[in-house]
This record gives structure tokens, C-alpha cells and sequence, in this order.
């Protein structure tokens, strides 16, 4: 019975020095590798911080392109998900919501053009990033507004398309932050 009980706290510390000690280490190494020295990489427009790469940001002026909702407001203290599924029906109320709002602030676009992502909310609630398809579709309501001419528009969806990691990992994006600051340029 010593022999096993003494084996088991050997075993606790063990793990306890690797997971709580060795392994912070290593990802804080990782971490200062990184852009930002894992702090986040801030981005910037005329020498003012604007907000942070990675983490997502509310834009819901229509001269801007939207970002995808979250379910914890953009905290990036607060990072997580609503937790409610397509059963749900308080969840669904919200998306139908956010359909109206988007046919309202969009018009000419059916129900079933929409992007998903533009009418729910990511894993963390901080995504940063939209499909092309999601940029595109607003495409027509911010030449509109800004007076803009809408292939030129497209040009810079192109041109702030990310590509997936390596060619295959994950789908190809655009960081709606780096978008705005773009096309606030171009005026």
C-alpha cells in the first residue's frame, strides 16, 4: 500500500513540474518568437493604435465592412461561445434577427446569399477574419455609401486575402480590421 500510495504522489509531482513548469516555458518561448512578442500584433493607422490582429473587433457602420457578431461582445477578457445550438430557440430568434438586420442594411441580397458567419457567432467570440464571400456581399452598400466605384472595392478584397497556412490548412480569409484600415486609405 506504501509502495503505491508513495508511486502516485511521485507520478502528481511529476506532472504537476511538467505541465505547470516545463510546458509554460516552452509556449512562453513560442510566444516571444512571434510577432508581438506574444502580446499581440497591434495595428496601427496614422501612428494611433487601432486594435490588435487577432483579436476581433465591431464594425457595424455601414460604411465599413461588418465584422462576424460575437456572443461576448469583442471582450477579449471574456473569450467564448454562447454554447446554444440550432435547437435552441432563443438562438434562433438571434440569428433570425441578425438575417433581418443584415437584408435591411443590405438590400437587393436574398436570405439565402448570406454568408453564415455574418449571422453567427465564432468558437472564441474574438474571430477576427470573414470569407471573401462575406466581404463581397457588402460590397454594394459601402460603394454606395462612400461613393466608391465597386470594382475597385473587389481589388482590395483581393488584395487583403489571406491565403490559407501552406496552401491547404484552413480556408483563405480577410482580417476585417486590416480591411477597414485599407479602405479608409483608398479615401
Amino acid at each position: 500500500m506504501k509502495n503505491i500510495l508513495f508511486q502516485t504522489l511521485k507520478l502528481t509531482l511529476l506532472t504537476l513540474l511538467l505541465f505547470s513548469g516545463i510546458y509554460t516555458l516552452v509556449i512562453l518561448f513560442i510566444a516571444q518568437a512571434t510577432p508581438g512578442g506574444g502580446k499581440g500584433k497591434k495595428l496601427t493607422q496614422h501612428g494611433i493604435t487601432v486594435g490588435y490582429e487577432n483579436i476581433g473587433q465591431k464594425f457595424t457602420a455601414d460604411r465599413y465592412f461588418n465584422s462576424r457578431p460575437s456572443a461576448v461582445n469583442y471582450n477579449a477578457d471574456g473569450s467564448g461561445a454562447s454554447n446554444k445550438g440550432p435547437s435552441n430557440a432563443e438562438y434562433l430568434i438571434l440569428v433570425k434577427e441578425r438575417i433581418d438586420s443584415f437584408l435591411v442594411r443590405n438590400p437587393g441580397i436574398s436570405k439565402s446569399e448570406i454568408p453564415v458567419e455574418m449571422v453567427t457567432a465564432s468558437g472564441s467570440g474574438l474571430d477576427p477574419d470573414i470569407s471573401s464571400s462575406a466581404a463581397l456581399i457588402q460590397v454594394k452598400r459601402i460603394a454606395k455609401i462612400r461613393g466608391m466605384n465597386e470594382d475597385k472595392l473587389k481589388s482590395l478584397i483581393i488584395e487583403q486575402k489571406e491565403k490559407s497556412l501552406l496552401g491547404f490548412f484552413g480556408p483563405e480569409k480577410i482580417n476585417v480590421l486590416k480591411l477597414n484600415i485599407a479602405l479608409d486609405n483608398l479615401n
